[in-house]
Order: structure tokens, then C-alpha cells, then sequence
């Protein structure tokens, strides 16, 4: 039998991958993986224990069309939520990991505001596989950017850091400056209501005018960490749309399971 002949590429391809598995291995045994949430031992690193990941609720069943919310009851293919249908969004489409609860709030919030970024990775497979479809369609992807002030004091961007790890298992370009926020504003985790919440992003957010060759005639994928009103993506997708983009989707991680109330 004639020898298999290996290119210098193949056998260096080959010896990368026995290293890597070696030093996976060595890393393993001085620093075992543990669980992101509760700090179980698990197989692979930034990963969940199957009791953390059974506590999450993943978005696969039926739900409106347009803004992702789920549905109890499937009410058959191309519906539309009520919100939708009273007051259609400014986006074309959005989808959600998973739902924000109590067993997800911890995971976002370490991510949000305790220099958790180890879990951004994970956020990030969950949200491919979440947002395949509108991934295949984007042009660019584009996070909700944080006021300068506000990104001083807390260092990074987390919307960026997902758009950063999408753009790697997706090989779509990240723009983290085609959208700014034009004026610092009060946490929306803190406003009373959704027309609150509203009122406090409206006008907030604008492309500046060396970048809009960058959204101009494209569809942009949107990438947030939570989806709550959908107050600040209806504005970031407004000032999008000003701007040119073609089409407007959202990509978030969790989103709270309930209608999103829209104030005229």
C-alpha cells in the first residue's frame, strides 16, 4: 500500500491541534473548568453545569414574527403579536436567546456590571444559534452603544464585547462606531414605565455623519444585551433608518417573556 503523502500545511495543522489538546489537557488538571454560574466542575471552560443550563429558557417554540415575543399558543406560521400589530416597530425583526428571568438575570447582570466577560462567549454561541437567520442576512453588525461617560465609568461596552464574538463565529464585520449615543441618560432599568423608558432614549442616539456610508443602503444587525420595552432598540432603529439602512434587525441575549408596550 503507497504511503499517505502530508503537505508541511497538513502535518503543521496537525501538530497545532496535538499541542492545543495537550495544553487543554495540562490547563484541566491545574485549573479544573467550572461551572460560569455556580462554580461546578464541568467539561469545557465557559460552559454551564446541566443543572444551571436546565433552569434556562431558550426561545425555540412559537412566536410573533416580528418582535420575537413567544407565544403559549401557536396561533400558526407569520403571526404577529398584538404590540406588532397596533404599533409595527422600527425594526424589522428581533430575536432572543433566552427569556430574563430569575435564573438568567444573574448571568447578564455578571456580564452587565461585574466584569464578567468570560461569559460573553457563551451569550455568543447562544445568540448564533438564536439569530442564525438574521446573521445570514446582516451586512454589518452593529451594538447599542453606551454614552462615553458612561463607558468610562464602567470600562467596556457589553453590547461591543457580543458584537465582537458574533463577528468571530460569524465572520460578519462589527462597526462598534456607526451608532453613538448622543447624550447620557438615566439607567432604564430605573425608569417607572415603558412610555418612561421611551421618553428617556428618545432622540438619544444618531449615526454620526462620517459613518453613515457604513449603514447606508444595508441591513444592520442590532446586538443588545436585553430586551425589555424595546424602547432603546426602537430608537437605535429609528436613528439607523434616518441613516439609510435598508433593514433593521435586533440580536439580544434574554428579553423579558411579556408583551412589549409601544407609546405613540
Amino acid at each position: 500500500m503507497a504511503a499517505t503523502y502530508e503537505t508541511p500545511s497538513v502535518r503543521t495543522a496537525k501538530l497545532t491541534s496535538a499541542l492545543r489538546r495537550a495544553g487543554r489537557t495540562v490547563l484541566d488538571i491545574v485549573y479544573p473548568p467550572l461551572c460560569l454560574v455556580c462554580r461546578a466542575p464541568v467539561s469545557e471552560p465557559r460552559a454551564l453545569c446541566a443543572a444551571c443550563w436546565k433552569q434556562i429558557t431558550f426561545f425555540d417554540g412559537p412566536m410573533c414574527i416580528r418582535c420575537g415575543l413567544p407565544f403559549e399558543i401557536d396561533p400558526g406560521t407569520d403571526s404577529l403579536c398584538a404590540s406588532c400589530l397596533a404599533s409595527p416597530p422600527s425594526f424589522d425583526c428581533a430575536r432572543s436567546a433566552m427569556r430574563y428571568d430569575d435564573a438568567s438575570r444573574g448571568a447578564v447582570l455578571a456580564l452587565k456590571r461585574a466584569d464578567r466577560l468570560e461569559f460573553a462567549h457563551l451569550f455568543a454561541l447562544w445568540l448564533k444559534r438564536a439569530g442564525q437567520p438574521l446573521l445570514e442576512q446582516a451586512d454589518i453588525i452593529v451594538p447599542v452603544p453606551l454614552h462615553r461617560i458612561r463607558l468610562w465609568l464602567r470600562r467596556y461596552n457589553q453590547s461591543a464585547i457580543l458584537a465582537q464574538q458574533l463577528h468571530r463565529l460569524s465572520g460578519k464585520p462589527v462597526d462598534s462606531f456607526a451608532l453613538v449615543r448622543t447624550r447620557p441618560t438615566p439607567s432604564q432599568g430605573n425608569m417607572p414605565s415603558a412610555k418612561a423608558r421611551r421618553r428617556n432614549v428618545q432622540g438619544a442616539f444618531a449615526v454620526p455623519k462620517g459613518r453613515a456610508a457604513a449603514v447606508t443602503g444595508r441591513t444592520v444587525l442590532l446586538v443588545d444585551d436585553v430586551l425589555t420595552t424595546g424602547a432603546t432598540v426602537e430608537a437605535c432603529a429609528r436613528a439607523l433608518r434616518r441613516a439609510g439602512a435598508t433593514k433593521v434587525l435586533v440580536l439580544s441575549v434574554a428579553r423579558v417573556a411579556r408583551p412589549l408596550p409601544r407609546v405613540i
